[in-house]
Parts: C-alpha cells; structure tokens; sequence
C-alpha cells in the first residue's frame, strides 16, 4: 500500500468557464492529464449537476491501474478540489502523479492553492 497522496482545493479558478460547468470538459481534461504521463485509466464516471441547459458544476472520478483520481467543480466559487494517489507496489509512480496534478491545476488556472502531499503505507 506504499503510495503518494496529492490533495489541492484550487479557489478563484480563471479557466474558462467551461471546465468548472461541463462534465464532458472535466471528463476530457483528467483523461489527458493521465494519460501524458503514463498513469493508466481503466474507468471512469462523471456527474453533471444542474442540467444541460443550466449546469451547476461536475463530479469525476478515474480509476487508475496505480489507484485513482477525483475532481469537484463548483462554479459558484469558482472552486475545485483534486485527489490523486498513486501506489508505489511495483514501481514508483511519484513523477507521474505530480506531472497529472500540476497539469490539472494549471488547467484550472486558480490564483490561490492550498496542497497537501501525503506518503502512505511504508515501503517493504
């Protein structure tokens, strides 16, 4: 269970408006930001709040063959909150876990972040 734990609340989000609002927009950025650096998708699910023609902010998450990602939006505060962890068992998937979250939080472009980095379990 030896892993890296990356938490972000992003605030005051200068993206366009369309990452915070569409959860196909969402779903498409944390595929990419994945993909790039060699994390492995093996599912998915995304929500969209509000409706079509009022949305009210997505929900996401990825599963990884390395563990997960979870991404909120809340265009009301031009908010969101990241969680990505990544296991260490077979190989040490650190530099690809900071490269999917520094991308993710540039795409969001917040003026502030507040980070938490956390190592989980111990390695054998």
């Amino acid at each position: 269970m030896n892993g890296l734990h990356l938490i972000a609340e992003l605030h005051d989000c200068r993206c366009q408006p369309r990452l915070l609002h569409s959860v196909e927009a969402l779903r498409e950025l944390c595929l990419a930001v994945c993909s790039v650096p060699g994390l492995t998708p093996v599912g998915q699910i995304f929500h969209q709040f509000g409706s079509t023609l009022e949305p009210a902010g997505a929900t996401g998450a990825v599963i990884l063959a390395e563990s997960h990602l979870a991404v909120h939006t809340w265009p009301e505060l031009e908010a969101v909150t990241l969680d990505l962890y990544v296991c260490n068992f077979s190989q040490d998937n650190s530099s690809a876990a900071r490269t999917a979250y520094e991308r993710l939080i540039a795409a969001f472009a917040p003026s502030r972040v507040e980070r938490r980095e956390l190592e989980r379990g111990s390695p054998a």
